[in-house]
């Protein structure tokens, strides 16, 4: 069994691993207080994400901390409040106040050693842990400081598993705070050392998606179930049987080209309404096509501006893997989207046969196939750019500087992490430009 623990931690990842649980449930069928709603199915894959107990129950292998208790008081007395473990919902008494500072260095340090003590009594339930999700946002308190704090801990205590992150990244308009851009050029410092993988998620490109949806006033949970189908995607294949599967290891080995490169692009199609579904055709070629729209992107950033260096493409439901093929050949011949010339694939697919299940009450149509895809493209440079422009503005002005400075940290540490993001800004600069060698030159240096 290869068990996947989720960590979900601030606001912002106690609410998107709600909505995330709450898909599950809907997709293997376990009801809301965590019980079988029919004999347990011969297939025990689904495991993964959950924790069998002696007296019959499902627990979800997961962990969700928060350094105030009104939010995760909201999971405590909810609809799936029977669902969790009562010790696997952690809260502390003071916020981070959207401090990077607090949730690092003081209110955050009180709570850690019981947040890994917890995720060591859950490790050592799993037969062979194969590695951890984590949410949180990187513009706030907890999910910055906090969120940095738990990551360099854990690549210190399981260095060699797997740390997925899905991050929601400060949107080009809408802003939740004024000291976003400091929280979110700190925690980008850590993420590029301390993750695997960082799945790059935008409120504002979710709330494009939603309002087209159809939802008038899009609220955060309608926001975490269309984020919700995402990752449930890329689990898909460790829960359900399918023709080509790719495990949680893979993403790294085709999707990273590089260590510090690994901040990656998703979107989802087909993203369509229930009372529209039934006018589209929703062929595999019609989603994939679909799946590098601008409009279908979780991430606020212009694709054809960039040039991709690798592609995840996994299907769900009723594909065969012929209409696949034909499907990425129209891509590839698509002016819009660009390869880097080191990279002559660039493409990775999987196929999974479970098509993808919606909560009920949801506005998302009920499809019989989906795609999701995961790329790593030089735009998502564009979103370091708008946060370093922002982050450069406050910073010349030393402004609200002394809050972080009165929590323990120094100077240094801003200027520290704005020259790692200026490097990482570079780095891309340079993955993208066309390499101009000489064969020979090439054949001569590598032996």
């Amino acid at each position: 069994m290869r068990e996947i623990i989720s960590l979900h931690i601030g606001q912002a990842g106690v609410q998107t691993g709600s909505a995330c649980w709450e898909l599950y449930c809907a997709e293997h069928g376990i009801k809301a207080d965590g019980t079988m709603g029919q004999d347990p199915p011969a297939d025990t894959s689904f495991q993964t994400f959950f924790n069998e107990t002696g007296s019959g129950k499902y627990v979800p292998r997961s962990l969700f901390v928060d350094l105030e208790p009104s939010v995760i008081d909201g999971v405590r007395t909810g609809e799936y409040a029977d669902l969790f473990h009562p010790d696997q919902l952690i809260t502390g008494t003071e916020d981070a106040a959207n401090n990077y500072a607090r949730g690092h260095y003081t209110v955050g340090k009180d709570l850690l050693d019981t947040t890994l003590n917890k995720i060591r009594k859950i490790s050592d339930q799993c037969d062979g842990l194969q590695g951890f999700l984590i949410f949180h946002s990187v513009g706030g308190g907890t999910g910055s400081g906090f969120g940095s704090l738990l990551l360099e801990r854990l690549s210190a205590d399981y260095g060699k598993k797997s740390k997925l992150d899905f991050c929601i990244y400060p949107s080009p308009e809408v802003s939740t705070s004024i000291v976003e851009p400091y929280n979110a050029v700190l925690a980008t410092h850590a993420l590029l050392e301390h993750t695997d993988c960082a799945f790059v998620l935008d409120n504002e490109a979710i709330y494009g998606i939603a309002k087209r949806l159809g939802y008038k006033r899009p609220s955060y949970n309608n926001l975490n179930r269309i984020t919700a189908q995402v990752i449930s995607s890329l689990t898909s294949s460790l829960r359900f049987d399918g023709q080509l599967n790719v495990d949680i290891n893979e993403f790294q080995t085709n999707l990273v080209p590089y260590p510090r490169i690994h901040f990656l692009l998703c979107s989802y199609a087909p993203l369509i309404s229930s009372d529209k579904a039934f006018l589209e055709k929703m062929s595999v070629n019609e989603i994939t096509q679909a799946s590098f729209e601008k409009e279908n992107m979780m991430s606020v950033c212009d694709t054809t501006q960039g040039k991709y260096m690798a592609c995840c493409l996994m299907y769900r439901g009723n594909i065969i893997s012929k209409d696949v093929t034909d499907s990425l050949v129209a891509i590839k011949n698509k002016a819009d989207v660009k390869f880097v010339d080191w990279s002559p694939a660039g493409f990775k697919c999987g196929i999974n046969k479970q098509k993808p299940t919606v909560v009920p009450g949801d506005m998302l149509a009920q499809t019989n196939r989906s795609v999701t895809m995961l790329a790593n493209t030089t735009a998502i440079a564009e979103v370091f750019e708008r946060i370093d422009t922002k982050f450069d503005r406050l910073f010349m002005k030393r402004a609200f500087v002394h809050w972080y400075v009165g929590e323990g940290m120094e100077e240094g540490e801003f200027i520290e992490a704005r020259e790692d993001l200026a490097a990482l800004e570079k780095d891309y600069e340079e993955v993208g430009s066309d390499t101009v060698y000489d064969d020979e030159e090439v054949y001569e240096e590598d032996y």
